[in-house]
């Protein structure tokens, strides 16, 4: 399956200390982690870094992980991820879709040890695979 509409679309895993990085092949067939942003505490959203990791890697859109709870409603964590994203529209003019993002963290962590990896002191690594999970799970729904 593929969803070319989602071609180039930086996959984006806001957290609190890291924001994961994944970008969608031209095709919309797959996605790679594209690293990482930390972020640090009491300090803005890291938008000028994400739109110039967006340009170097020539991002077409955005495509942002919501955090949801156990009932599929959102978080106090939501409202903040949403903001971003409406900032990553307004500077840009590129579509910014959201999906929700549950257990996008569990399964990164579940691929670096099924790879015989150890996730210690990778979180980065975490994120990034974390965003490009959610980035192709977007890009496996139908057009």
């Amino acid at each position: 399956m593929t969803n070319a509409a989602l071609g180039r679309f930086l996959g984006v895993d806001y957290g609190e200390k890291r924001v994961g990085l994944a970008l969608a092949d031209p095709m919309g067939m797959i996605a790679s982690p594209a690293g990482f942003i930390k972020r640090r505490e009491g300090k803005r959203p890291p938008i000028v870094e994400i739109l110039k990791r967006a340009a170097e890697l020539e991002a077409k859109g955005f495509l942002v992980g919501l955090p949801r709870d156990e009932n599929d409603t959102d978080t106090g964590w939501t409202e903040s991820v949403r903001a971003v994203g409406a900032e990553l529209a307004k500077r840009t003019g590129l579509p910014v879709r959201y999906l929700d993002e549950s257990f996008t963290t569990s399964d990164a962590l579940a691929t670096i040890r099924e790879m015989g990896g150890k996730p210690r002191g990778r979180k980065g690594d975490v994120d990034s695979l974390a965003a490009a999970i959610l980035l192709q799970r977007a890009l496996d729904e139908p057009d």
